[in-house]
């Protein structure tokens, strides 16, 4: 038997983790009118019942226009609190800190579900809306132009996202994730390649990272002072003349000083769905993101991309790369992975990272089948 650092509290804030395990925020496509509903219980309780450490609620929405489809979920309202309350109630009884991503889809907003194609809403339709961004350029070929914010606009989606973390405080959550990736609206404000403007909010990086940091100030503010804070950055635009790790390095030394905790480690989104990048994504391909920014911003990160099998997860953290290892597609396909991760890294009692009800027979399973020289 071994002590693998997967399996390790991790504390930051007034939260610990159990262990280093967590569910990446994954959009279901399942909410109406913003609203949780039986399909986003019965997704996290399959985590919940496997042996993560933590988890985060999928990209919602702080405005109506802030979805990315009509079937994101959404927390401009108070009525919304009390759904998002069964999330945070079903993993608190299990010991699961969880989290909620807070975005903005900005020019990615008013589009399809992946199913439908991803593709934008005709603007026609009952169900598309105006998007807006640091400017009026299309997010890409096909797409219909945004709507450049102007600085009284980008005040009100600031506050929104301090209302919207006030309801995530009142809705039970542990911590709060601020998206500034994958080509919603923040992140468009920080690269290059999408903001054109000529005021204080374009330019030079210190113009660019101006909402970014205003968000986090706000957020911070809307929260308890001990309550953790993590941002999700998308570390390289994987483009020409795009945000380079170096770039994500000063951006998180930025926000440290604002006070977030992690940054929560992706790559690209700026030029198309992250998940049709012209780069290829291989097991652990954003690993080294989440290492150099940690090493050079002295911050807390989060790693994330095809981190599969629970050797790959276990180095992560063994060697200093991470601090916490987000899972999705894999959990999606073991969501017990936590649980089968202990018994292959030889933790003591594997069982133990598993409600009561399960763990009570799984253990005398698994000595039942070690009697008979089987694993």
């Amino acid at each position: 038997m071994t002590s693998p650092m997967l399996f390790t509290p991790f504390t930051l804030g007034n939260v610990t983790f159990p262990n280093r395990v967590v569910v990446s925020p994954m959009c279901q496509y399942e909410a109406v009118d913003g609203y949780v509903q039986d399909w986003h219980r019965a997704h996290h309780a399959r985590f919940a019942l496997g042996g993560v450490g933590g988890a985060v609620v999928e990209a919602t929405g702080v405005t109506a226009e802030g979805r990315i489809t009509p079937s994101c979920l959404g927390i401009w309202d108070d009525s919304q609190i009390d759904g998002l309350a069964t999330i945070t109630a079903l993993y608190r009884k299990y010991g699961i800190p969880t989290g909620i991503q807070l975005g903005h889809s900005g020019r990615k907003g008013s589009s399809a579900s992946p199913w439908d194609g991803a593709g934008p809403l005709d603007p026609s339709s009952p169900e598309a809306w105006q998007t807006v961004a640091p400017g009026a350029v299309p997010h890409s070929e096909g797409w219909p132009a945004p709507h450049a914010l102007e600085a009284d606009e980008i005040g009100e989606i600031v506050d929104a996202f301090a209302a919207a973390a006030k309801r995530a405080v009142a809705a039970g959550f542990d911590f709060v994730e601020i998206h500034g990736a994958h080509g919603y609206l923040i992140h468009t404000f920080i690269s290059p390649l999408s903001n054109t403007r000529t005021d204080s909010y374009g330019g030079s990086f210190e113009n660019r990272i101006r909402l970014a940091l205003e968000v986090t100030e706000a957020v911070r503010a809307a929260i308890p002072a001990d309550m953790p804070l993590f941002y999700r950055a998308s570390a390289v635009d994987h483009a020409e003349g795009g945000l380079d790790i170096g770039d994500t390095v000063r951006l998180a030394k930025a926000l440290k000083e604002k006070r977030v905790d992690l940054i929560d480690c992706s790559a690209g989104g700026i030029n198309g769905p992250v998940a049709r990048t012209r780069i290829p994504q291989t097991p652990g391909h954003q690993i080294p993101y989440a290492d150099e920014i940690r090493r050079d911003a002295d911050i807390a990160t989060m790693a994330v991309g095809l981190i599969t099998d629970a050797a790959q997860a276990e180095a992560v953290i063994a060697e200093g790369k991470a601090d916490l290892v987000a899972l999705g597609r894999e959990l999606l396909s073991d969501p017990a992975f936590g649980y089968h991760a202990a018994v292959q890294l030889g933790l003591a009692d594997p069982e133990s990272v598993l409600p009561k009800n399960y763990g009570f027979y799984l253990s005398r399973r698994r000595e039942a089948l070690a009697r008979h020289g089987k694993s």
